[in-house]
């Protein structure tokens, strides 16, 4: 069932997408060779703490019976890694690329955002994965004023993702999002039959969701590393993901993860 969200609740609802926008700045000035993905996390660990937020992903459980749960803030996929990366002592180099996965429980809201960042110079073809990915995030909002079901932006979304070359992973998709992190309705990034017919949902005011396509050079499939947790294109070419939680007000669709307002940075410290 989709909760629709009051006015108030998603004002709440930005204030932990504050957190989370924040969690990436500290995260995106520290990206570069020789740092690790180990060290980021801790940074952006200790930035919820000092909030008083609570990690969302932090010993969250594995779909996998007897699993372990997952040990980090953030989920750090680096290059052919898609999401669900661990944070490790591996140093970046130049050229890699690393998707940060990451949020935060604040005052009983969620806010969830991923970002894939370059490490350095990556190559021509790697930065037009990452503007590609960028950009199909941006039309899936743009497409959200015009459009009266998810189905009819998540097909368009993929089209565009084809169009330059690049495939859909389909195995993963975005998710309502409020009290819990994951909520109805299940957000997919390409269009499918069971979209098209029971699972497709309204864009109407009141809904939240976390819109994250994750785009591949290669292959749209994927498979579990040994921790368990990892998940990297079959292939072995590189994978990006971006992310937004957005919100539908009356005026239109509301990004709850991007910067403070002027109005905002009056009220609040970031």
């Amino acid at each position: 069932m989709i909760h629709l969200k009051s006015p108030r609740e998603i004002g709440l609802m930005r204030q932990a997408g504050l957190a989370v926008w924040k969690a990436h700045q500290i995260a995106g000035k520290m990206i570069g060779p020789g740092a690790t993905t180990a060290e980021i996390d801790r940074a952006v660990e200790k930035h919820f703490s000092d909030l008083g937020a609570t990690p969302l992903f932090k010993d969250y459980p594995n779909s996998v019976k007897n699993k372990k749960p997952f040990p980090a803030v953030t989920c750090m996929s680096v290059n052919e890694a898609v999401v669900h990366g661990i944070p490790s002592n591996r140093p970046l180099r130049e050229g890699d690329i690393v998707s940060i996965d990451t949020g935060c429980r604040l005052n009983g809201w969620c806010g969830d955002a991923a970002k894939t960042y370059p490490v350095g110079r990556v190559s021509p073809e790697v930065q037009q994965l990452l503007d590609v990915t960028e950009r199909v995030l941006d039309l899936s909002i743009e497409l959200m004023n015009e459009k009266s079901y998810w189905s009819q932006i998540a097909e368009e979304m993929a089209q565009y993702v084809a169009d330059h070359g690049f495939s859909t992973v389909e195995c993963f998709v975005g998710h309502g999002i409020g009290r819990e992190m994951h909520e109805d309705p299940q957000v997919p990034n390409y269009s499918s039959r069971s979209l098209r017919g029971s699972a497709d949902f309204r864009i109407e005011p009141g809904l939240v969701i976390a819109v994250e396509p994750m785009v591949n050079i290669g292959t749209k499939k994927v498979k579990t590393l040994r921790d368990q947790w990892t998940q990297v294109t079959t292939d072995g070419k590189f994978s990006a993901h971006f992310e937004h939680t957005v919100a539908i007000t009356p005026d239109g669709p509301t990004l709850l993860t991007i910067a403070p307002s002027p109005a905002e940075r009056k009220e609040i410290a970031v």
